[in-house]
């Protein structure tokens, strides 16, 4: 059975940002809708963005419960990962965008003088509500015990 992370190692993990993050919705059908997106944390909410017209956002309308899950590792006593459950906010507003695209940004590492000073046209931005976390750490478990 694998390690858990607690809530410092998981954040530590998402802000490592060890690839694209798996973001499911609830379709119109009833059936998930998983596609990969470019995220970033903060505080204790994902963000993630994208064109506002996107199945994912018009999903969010409708039902905003979400899972997301992130992994690394090719082998299994490599493997960490985290699934996310929570309850997602769809930003659409231009000030709104804009602020989300300015904090993106600064996680990214751009100077302050080059954050943007506006909302890209047609962009929205959802933040998640994080209310159940699952963790695995098979590292964890691979390592020897100190002694």
């Amino acid at each position: 059975m694998a390690a858990k992370l607690d809530r410092a190692e998981a954040y530590a993990f998402l802000d490592s940002r060890p690839g694209w993050i798996s973001m499911t919705t609830i379709g119109r059908d009833g059936y998930p809708h998983t596609v990969p997106v470019g995220y970033f944390r903060l505080d204790d909410k994902i963000v993630l963005g994208g064109p506002a017209h996107s199945q994912r956002f018009r999903n969010i309308e409708r039902t905003p419960r979400v899972s997301l899950m992130v992994e690394r590792g090719r082998k299994r006593e490599e493997l960490i990962g985290l699934m996310l459950q929570g309850d997602a906010t769809l930003h659409t507003r231009p000030e709104e965008v804009l602020h989300f695209m300015r904090a993106g940004a600064e996680r990214r590492g751009v100077p302050e003088e080059q954050l943007p000073t506006e909302a890209f046209a047609g962009a929205a931005y959802v933040s998640v509500e994080i209310r159940r976390m699952i963790s695995w750490d098979y590292a964890k478990d691979a390592e020897p015990p100190s002694t």
